[in-house]
């Protein structure tokens, strides 16, 4: 089927077409005849690259550009959420037949919010959680939405599957008419999937680069349709060896691998294993792309570790790694600069990366309770669909590796020649229907158990289970809602609380909510920074925690036996093994959170607790969400003596810094780093930046004639005209001498 044929719009037919893309492929034109363009819903199970993300945009231009609809696309990832952002870019200019261009917009934090802003845009791309996130806030621009695109519709069966299941059922509720284009891997029940969306399946294995998917058994690698291949002795680790025969070749390599410390290891493994085998060109990009990962976020032995990797042609990618560096990562590997990447599993489920070659360097992960336990067959195709680069590569080629043969014959069935697993709901557990309970009361979704029963049978688990099977669950959840003074009975109905209605609103756990109320009216504490921190470390919003470490301990206890008198929660004397180590984790996680706001460095964090910026990173984000649920918690609850304590220590963990450069951080531009300079050079407030003189800021290190200006414009303050003429010629100076240097570098390069 070619484009010229489609029914869309001539300014969508040309800009595909300019993409290069003239023909659908065999999935996409079955989507179409499915009548996807048509409005009718369907669920669109392909592998990676088979061209999902094409239809999606098809179908969104359709409603906007003839329908004058809107478009809402949910992710599981922010990541996710801003790659496709970044796709729908190429269509902004297209004119809208009601007037003005296409908007698109992103919108993947504040779940405190109804985001009006969003009603401006055709376009809305959330995460899973946003989206449920709107729904509570019922914002009224939700109910105009005319598309919901689901990508990675497979993780309903995911432990965060509820959301979107949840999501989902309420976007039909409100809009019965509104259009469902679900998008995920091959799944074995997708037909199911369909049936409940009352949706057309359509459900294929075809890729435009054939994947060859076989077991290395000592050098040798047996695929799928029985052919074997010897590769050649270039190096003793098997997962590098089936890497360097590959890059010799010309293709790149993903590596996943079961933990960070084993993709740290694996890449400089395999950065000493590439010297020698790149040419001066690809060598240039190295080199200057070590160089950015230096100058990125604060140095610390990680960053030494992965500059040192990507010097010489690999890399590690995990959460661990901070915002930038990821990004830097990922973009190198996506034109090819970085040759082998070695990766924890979770990469599999984010953003787009293929590679020629994916090796599966271990089918085992540590899952707790359990120790190493085997992968799904959805994870493991998840992460051989990434093999094969279009455009690049005639083919892709995933491997296991094997032991001995009976692993060998283990692994060909078990995961090459089986089908994923069926998807199951997991909704009927009682930590997803405690919130989604709470939140459909307060919403005003529902306002009896009949009712939310009869919601509850509108899911995916409704779907394939009786609304009986989960009336004993919902029944004790909202007992103890009522128990906690979330909801309250009148008559045969239920109607939230403003305790309970500002705990789903603010998207938190209701135990959460329960453990941080009991905590500001316990009332029998020294109070203190910790006090908090550790408040909010003790809650299950705060999951997962910082684990302590074997060499942790002493430090840890040390400082619980300090700050004993400051816990705002009551602790039973006899804890068993594992309530002892989630007790020392929280410690330890508030310990960070404190160093953090004491402005330690991340090098020091890493090094005295093991902590790395992404997860140092990730614990500030969820801190101080919780900090400010706690701030808002505290008026309701008859708190508020420690509203004051609480905004501070949240602006305190946005930012890093200590009380002191509160004010500073608080300027557009100023981070904890250059709020220590001008700190430490008499700047201690905003007073003495509006005396200072611009000449004096502008020779502060890390300030410049840029962030001069920005104070003063932000603050006020007298300045002469002639010293703002001043600047403006060092601003243009500066910007020149830069252009000339990047010109010159330019050139050497070429």
């Amino acid at each position: 089927m070619k484009i010229t044929e489609l029914n869309i719009p001539n300014d969508v037919k040309e800009a595909i077409l300019l993409n290069g893309i003239d023909e659908l492929y065999p999935p996409q034109k079955d989507a179409i005849n499915s009548g996807v363009l048509e409005g009718k819903n369907l669920v669109l199970a392909s592998p990676t690259a088979s061209g999902k993300t094409l239809i999606a945009e098809l179908c969104a231009l359709k409603h906007i550009l003839e329908k004058n609809g809107k478009v809402l696309y949910i992710c599981p990832l922010r990541a996710l959420a801003w790659e496709k952002y970044e796709g729908f870019q190429q269509y902004i200019n297209f004119e809208k037949p009601s007037g003005g261009k296409i908007r698109v917009g992103v919108s993947t934090g504040d779940l405190d919010s109804k985001s009006s802003w969003l009603e401006a845009y055709d376009i809305v791309i959330t995460t899973n959680e946003k989206c449920d996130s709107l729904l509570r806030h019922r914002s009224p621009w939700m109910s105009n939405v005319t598309l919901v695109i689901a990508d990675e519709i497979h993780l309903i069966g995911d432990e965060r599957g509820p959301t979107l299941e949840i999501a989902l059922a309420r976007l039909l509720q409100l809009n019965p008419n509104i259009q469902i284009l679900a998008l995920s891997a091959t799944v074995k029940n997708a037909d199911e999937i369909a049936e409940w969306l009352k949706a057309e399946a359509v459900t294929t294995n075809w890729r435009p680069i054939p994947l060859n998917e076989g077991v290395l058994l000592n050098n040798s690698i047996t695929f799928k349709d029985g052919k074997i291949r010897q590769l050649k002795p270039l190096n003793n680790a098997a997962p590098l060896n089936i890497a360097l025969n590959s890059v010799l070749d010309g293709g790149q390599v993903l590596i996943f691998v079961e933990s960070r410390r084993r993709a740290e290891s694996m890449a400089k493994d395999a950065a000493l294993a590439l010297s020698g085998t790149l040419n001066r060109k690809i060598q240039a990009d190295l080199d200057s792309l070590a160089s950015e990962i230096e100058v990125h976020g604060e140095k610390t032995s990680l960053t030494d570790a992965l500059s040192y990797s990507v010097s010489k042609g690999a890399s590690f990618h995990h959460a661990g790694l901070n915002t930038d560096h990821r990004r830097i990562i990922e973009n190198a590997f996506k034109k090819g600069i970085i040759k082998i990447l070695t990766a924890t599993p979770t990469l599999a489920a984010g953003v787009n990366l293929p590679a020629r070659t994916v090796v599966i360097g271990n089918y085992k992960r540590f899952v707790a309770g359990y120790g190493m336990y085997p992968i799904t067959v959805l994870e493991y195709k998840q992460m051989s669909g990434r093999a094969g680069r279009p455009q690049y590569d005639p083919y892709g080629e995933a491997i296991l590796i094997a032991q001995n043969s009976d692993e060998q014959d283990q692994l060909i069935d078990n995961y090459v020649l089986a089908e994923t697993e069926r998807l199951y709901s997991r909704l009927a557990q009682e930590s997803a229907l405690r919130a989604h309970t709470l939140a459909a009361i307060s919403s005003d979704y529902a306002h009896s158990e009949i009712g939310l029963l009869e919601f509850f049978g509108s899911t995916f688990y409704g779907f394939n289970y009786p609304s009986s099977s989960i009336k004993m669950i919902v029944t004790g959840v909202i007992q103890y809602l009522i128990n906690e003074g979330m909801i309250e009975e009148k008559g045969n109905y239920l109607y939230a609380t403003d305790f309970g209605r500002r705990v789903s609103e603010l998207y938190i756990d209701p135990i959460t909510a329960v453990i941080i109320r009991d905590g500001l009216k316990a009332g029998s504490f020294d109070v203190s920074d910790f006090t908090w921190l550790h408040l909010i470390s003790h809650t299950p919003d705060m999951q997962p925690m910082l684990r302590p470490r074997r060499q942790d301990l002493d430090k840890i206890e040390t400082y619980i036996e300090d700050h004993q008198t400051e816990l705002a929660i009551n602790r039973e004397e006899e804890e068993d093994y594992i309530d002892r180590e989630g007790f020392l984790g929280e410690v330890k996680t508030a310990m960070v959170l404190g160093e953090w706001i004491n402005e330690k460095t991340e090098n020091d964090i890493l090094e005295q607790f093991g902590v790395q910026p992404g997860d140092r990173f990730a614990a500030v984000q969820k801190a101080e969400w919780l900090l400010y649920s706690a701030l808002e918690l505290s008026q309701i609850v008859g708190a508020s003596e420690y509203r004051s304590h609480l905004r501070e220590l949240q602006d305190r963990v946005k930012h890093g810094v200590s009380k002191k450069l509160l004010p500073l951080v608080r300027l557009k531009g100023i981070g904890r780093v250059r709020a220590r300079i001008l700190y430490n050079n008499g700047f201690t407030g905003i007073a003495e930046l509006k005396r200072a003189p611009l000449e004096k800021l502008v020779s502060i290190p890390l300030i410049g004639p840029r962030i001069a200006k920005n104070i003063k414009e932000e603050i006020g303050g007298l300045v002469e005209e002639a010293e703002w003429k001043q600047l403006s010629q060092i601003e243009t100076e500066q910007r020149s001498l830069k252009d000339f240097v990047e010109e010159k570098i330019e050139d050497k390069e070429e």
